[in-house]
């Protein structure tokens, strides 16, 4: 599942980047280079019980452990002290970043409720690109009755590409659905 989207990559996208963009080395053409998956859970920050389950589920979503994320100082009006577990960040690199973005295209996206595809606007300006997850549900992975709440989470493809513009061509051409 993974290979098809890396041999994508390397047989359909690099030529046609190269073409399109004109580079004169094939090292410059833009890659993905990882997709980093961070939920805040800032809401459950007392509960380690639920704090746990949302781990797991991030972590069957993304085929590999996360990391938990801790505050760096204290916070009053948030009610958050410094080292406090507040998040779960995963970063997908190499086969498991295609596998995920294979799944997240193929499966997850197309079960999002009134999708007309996802917002070409959404780079950094640096040719990152994050989508926001409004439910964990979309993925096969999870199990609809073991879900305690509804969580969302942010999705950022990370790429090599210089420009917001090259990188908008590079995961339009891997296949990312976005809006016309």
């Amino acid at each position: 599942m993974a290979n098809r989207l890396k041999e994508k990559y390397v047989n359909e996208v690099v030529p046609a980047l190269v073409k399109e963009h004109g580079y004169k080395n094939v090292n410059e053409v833009p890659k993905l280079e990882k997709i980093v998956l961070n939920m805040g859970l800032g809401d459950v920050k007392d509960n380690s019980k639920s704090f746990n389950l949302a781990v797991e589920e991030l972590a069957a979503i993304a085929g590999q452990k996360p990391v938990v994320t801790k505050a760096k100082k204290s916070v009053a009006n948030f009610k958050v002290r410094e080292n406090m577990k507040i998040g779960a960040k995963v970063t997908l690199r190499g086969t498991r970043m295609y596998e995920f973005m294979d799944k997240f295209m193929a499966i997850a996206l197309p079960r999002v409720r009134d999708f007309r595809g996802l917002n070409p606007n959404s780079f950094d300006g640096r040719g990152n690109y994050a989508y926001g997850v409004h439910e964990q549900l979309i993925f096969p992975e999870i199990v609809y009755d073991k879900i305690e709440k509804i969580r969302g989470f942010d999705i950022c493809f990370v790429t090599s590409a210089k420009t917001d513009d090259e990188a908008r061509s590079l995961l339009k051409l891997m296949g990312m659905p976005f809006k016309a």
